[in-house]
C-alpha cells in the first residue's frame, strides 16, 4: 500500500484577547461615565448637606444670642466650617484677615464683609468686646445671603443662560 503525499493538518491561531470587541468598549465607556456621575453626585449631596445643616445652625445661633461677642465668634466659626466643606480645604484652611474677608465677598459685587458690616468677623477669636457700632441682625442676614449664594445651580451654561431657573 502506497502512503499518500498529505501534509499535516494545520489549527487555526488561537483568539487573542485584543483588539476587544465592541461590547467590551462600550462596557468601558459606560463604567467610566457612571464613575464620573457618581462623584459628581456625591459632591453635590455633600455640599447641598453641608449648607442644609448651616442653615439650621445659623437658626439655632440666631435664637441661642445671649452674648453678642460670643455669637459673633459662633457666625465666624460656621462661615469658616461651611467654606472648608463646599470648596477646597487647601484653599480656604490657611486664609486670615483681610484674605478671608475677600474670600467672602467673592460672590458679591459690593464686597459687604471687606467693605461692610461683615468687617468684624476678620478677627472675631481675637476680640475682647464688640463694638458698639456693630449690628448684629445686619451681621445675620449678611451671613444668610452669604449662605444661599454658595448653593450652585445642578448645571451651568456658558453666557449666563438659565439663571432665572436659579433660586
Amino acid at each position: 500500500m502506497e502512503q499518500l503525499p498529505l501534509k499535516d493538518i494545520h489549527l487555526p491561531q488561537s483568539v487573542g484577547w485584543w483588539p476587544l470587541a465592541p461590547g467590551w468598549w462600550a462596557l468601558a465607556v459606560l463604567l467610566l461615565l457612571l464613575s464620573v456621575t457618581g462623584l459628581f453626585l456625591y459632591k453635590r449631596l455633600k455640599q447641598q448637606t453641608a449648607l442644609r445643616t448651616a442653615g439650621k445652625m445659623l437658626a439655632a445661633i440666631r435664637n441661642d444670642r445671649r452674648d453678642d461677642l460670643q455669637t459673633l465668634i459662633a457666625l465666624s466659626a460656621l462661615l469658616r466650617r461651611v467654606a472648608i466643606s463646599t470648596a477646597s480645604r487647601t484653599d480656604v484652611a490657611a486664609l486670615r484677615g483681610s484674605a478671608w474677608l475677600a474670600y467672602l465677598d467673592r460672590p458679591f459685587p459690593d464686597a459687604p464683609f471687606s467693605n461692610g458690616i461683615g468687617h468684624c468677623l476678620a478677627d472675631a477669636q481675637y476680640r475682647q468686646s464688640l463694638s458698639a457700632d456693630t449690628d448684629m441682625d445686619e451681621l445675620f442676614k449678611l451671613c444668610e445671603r452669604w449662605l444661599n449664594r454658595q448653593k450652585k445651580p445642578l448645571f451651568s451654561f456658558p453666557g449666563g443662560i438659565g439663571k432665572r431657573w436659579r433660586k
